[in-house]
């Protein structure tokens, strides 16, 4: 049975102790002014992305993460290797059950950027973006960046599909 689309208000919930769900709003990508439409209106990881408009790799930061059964949830930012600014903050729930174990053992080994482990595997996957949001940064936001004078920030809600099955629910925020 396929479950809803993602809420950003149930991926937030994920983390009840973090209290950071921003202040937002939908907006079609066509309103997601650029660079942001070409960082975030895709079906391409953005991992990858993140990658080739900072120019080089990045590496994961699992702030908080926590396992239930096969159901595995984790607040992330990814950080630009060479700067070490960060470039991505997201919340990610994967259902471990849609993944081999090898596939499983990397992720939870929590070293690597989620995009990284899908392609080293070479998992048939298909991106699925659901929403766009506009964000209204606030303390905790600008935390996410290591910002310290508040710009826009902008985001998607999607579905992962591994070998056609929604197998991850995510959030991203970009900068």
């Amino acid at each position: 049975m396929m479950k809803p689309a993602p809420q950003i208000e149930d991926l937030f919930a994920l983390f009840p102790g973090t209290n950071d769900l921003p202040s937002y709003r939908l907006l079609p990508a066509e309103q997601l002014p650029s660079p942001y439409r070409e960082l975030l209106a895709h079906e391409q990881h953005m991992t990858v992305t993140v990658e080739a408009y900072h120019g080089g790799p990045v590496d994961v930061q699992v702030l908080e993460d926590r396992l239930d059964g096969d159901e595995y949830s984790r607040r992330i930012v990814l950080v630009h290797r060479a700067s070490g600014r960060r470039v991505l903050f997201g919340i990610v729930q994967i259902n471990l059950r849609m993944t081999s174990p090898d596939v499983r053992q990397a992720i939870l080994a929590r070293r690597e950027p989620l995009g990284h482990i899908l392609i080293a595997h070479d998992v048939l996957r298909r991106i699925e973006p659901i929403a766009y949001v506009a964000i209204e940064p606030g303390p905790k936001q600008l935390a996410w960046f290591g910002l310290h004078q508040p710009q826009p920030l902008y985001g998607r809600l999607a579905i992962i599909h591994c070998d056609e099955q929604p197998a991850v629910e995510l959030f991203e925020a970009v900068v």
